[in-house]
């Protein structure tokens, strides 16, 4: 009889702590994500940018670098589509806006990172999509407050993290969605950030 309970307490116990595990890792952690406001930007224009400076909005963050081969190009491409279709409901800008921030500012020049930002139709900083660069320090800040973790192996090919990421009007994540053709669905996206902004 005490062996049975013995089992039943072990097995009680395993479920808290796996759903306390669960919990930390799906709601907690991502609830503490946020950009960090003491951190200064500039644009792919040469602009300086606060994030504590930022209006109401919500947001969706991409971190990326312009040699990426694939997934980055292509998560990119379908924040254009994504952009279309807000467009077409005439938030895009207004009530939500893109931010692109590359993981590699010593290559990514403000030359290059407005190039790539081109290729993607966005010719200003006014657009409702920011294309970000800053200090190495402060990129590693503002990607390790979303836990977005890189590294370059030697070579220039940069290994990262494969997450893109919806913040509430207070800059807080809600959402956290996957990169490339494959994982981020332009679709699914549109309905969370129109659900937000409900």
């Amino acid at each position: 009889m005490t062996v049975k309970k013995l089992y039943l307490s072990l097995t009680i116990l395993f479920i808290l702590c796996v759903g306390a595990g669960v919990f930390y890792f799906t709601v907690y952690r991502q609830a503490k994500m946020e950009l960090p406001k003491d951190v200064v930007m500039e644009t792919a224009w040469g602009e300086e940018y606060r994030f504590s400076d930022e209006k109401p909005k919500i947001r969706l963050l991409e971190f990326m670098y312009t040699n990426c081969p694939d997934v980055c190009p292509n998560t990119t491409f379908q924040m254009t589509k994504l952009r279309e279709k807000l467009e077409r409901e005439h938030v895009f800008g207004k009530n939500v806006e893109f931010i692109t921030i590359t993981i590699d500012p010593k290559r990514d020049t403000r030359e290059k990172l407005q190039t790539y930002a081109k290729t993607f139709g966005v010719t200003n900083s006014k657009q409702g999509w920011l294309f970000l660069r800053g200090s190495e320090a402060d990129t590693k800040k503002v990607a390790d407050a979303f836990d977005f973790q890189y590294r370059d192996p030697g070579n220039g090919m940069l290994i990262h993290t494969t997450l893109t990421y919806l913040l509430d009007e207070n800059g807080r994540v809600i959402e956290q969605f996957g990169m490339g053709k494959q994982r981020f669905h332009v679709q699914e996206v549109y309905a969370a950030i129109m659900d937000e902004l409900k």
